[in-house]
């Protein structure tokens, strides 16, 4: 190796580019891969990415690439040389969260990158006063999520219908989810009859460029999706519940509350004998 190669930094540094902005603000219940949950959520883009330009043509692509970054991975950084903080085997919840294999051979997030990628779906680029915010559906990241890169999903290229998914071959098991009629209640309390509007999918092949009023911002756009509570949020309450996000080691637990945090409440739900995850309360944050 000749001097100069051992001379280069052993690291990419790349800028982010924007935030996720999303109903779920915990790892807990976060969706394991993406397009399982039909989440609607939004990227905004930082200047000098958030220009229009820099998006022009890609209403014509239904689905998007995302490269982005693990925040919540809580590690010392500083001492992250060689091997330090590197781990080479994880324990998937797909194998019960007991076997152990590569992390290369895994989507865990504990890579030595911290970068994950995601193919979500574009519904749309709302362009808030000069800037450009992009709504998607089916993420798999959570509330402030760094956002490094975006490309477009060429079918062609990407869709490999002879390709092997090891342990992963299909997707996993949904469990029922049931509600108190307690815990419904207080969901409806506290949501709002105002929905969202929708832009119209009638004869649509792709996703459009939308302008919005002239007041609205992108602050209130982007509350809208974090915090204001809609009564068509419970059945992504319970899509989200339904992939079951309990670690896998305690999924036999019976009566055992487990709090998932969905915009502006607490999500308490258990598993009750019938099999089934039961939602028992919904309270304010």
């Amino acid at each position: 190796m000749s001097d100069d190669n051992m001379s280069l930094d052993n690291s990419h540094h790349a800028p982010i580019i924007g935030y996720h902005r999303a109903p779920l603000s915990q790892k807990f219940g976060a969706p394991r891969q993406p397009n399982l949950v039909a989440l609607i959520s939004a990227i905004e883009m930082l200047a000098p990415y958030d220009t229009p330009a820099a998006f022009e043509g890609l209403e014509d692509f239904s689905h998007i690439w995302i490269s982005w970054q693990f925040h919540h991975n809580y590690r010392d950084k500083d001492n992250q040389q060689a091997n330090n903080g590197f781990r080479a085997q994880v324990r998937p919840p797909r194998l019960g969260g007991n076997q152990k294999i590569g992390v290369f051979a895994s989507r865990s997030m504990y890579r030595p990158s911290e970068l994950g990628l995601s193919v979500v779906k574009l519904e749309r680029i709302e362009i808030v006063q000069g800037r450009v915010l992009l709504i998607i559906k089916g993420a798999d990241m959570i509330d402030g999520t760094p956002i490094i890169d975006i490309k477009p999903y060429v079918a062609y290229s990407d869709v490999l219908l002879d390709a092997k998914s090891g342990f992963a071959p299909i997707a996993p098991i949904l469990l029922d989810v049931v509600i108190t009629e307690a815990a419904y209640e207080q969901f409806m309390l506290l949501a709002s009859v105002a929905e969202p509007a929708e832009v119209s999918n009638n004869d649509a092949s792709h996703s459009s460029i939308k302008s919005v009023p002239k007041s609205a911002t992108v602050a209130s756009m982007v509350e809208h999706i974090q915090s204001q509570l809609l009564i068509s949020d419970i059945d992504a309450i319970k899509a989200l519940i339904a992939q079951d996000p309990r670690p896998a080691y305690r999924r036999r637990e019976k009566k055992t509350s487990f709090i998932m945090r969905y915009k502006s409440v607490d999500v308490s739900f258990w598993l009750i004998d019938s099999g089934q995850l039961q939602i028992t309360a919904v309270v304010a944050i």
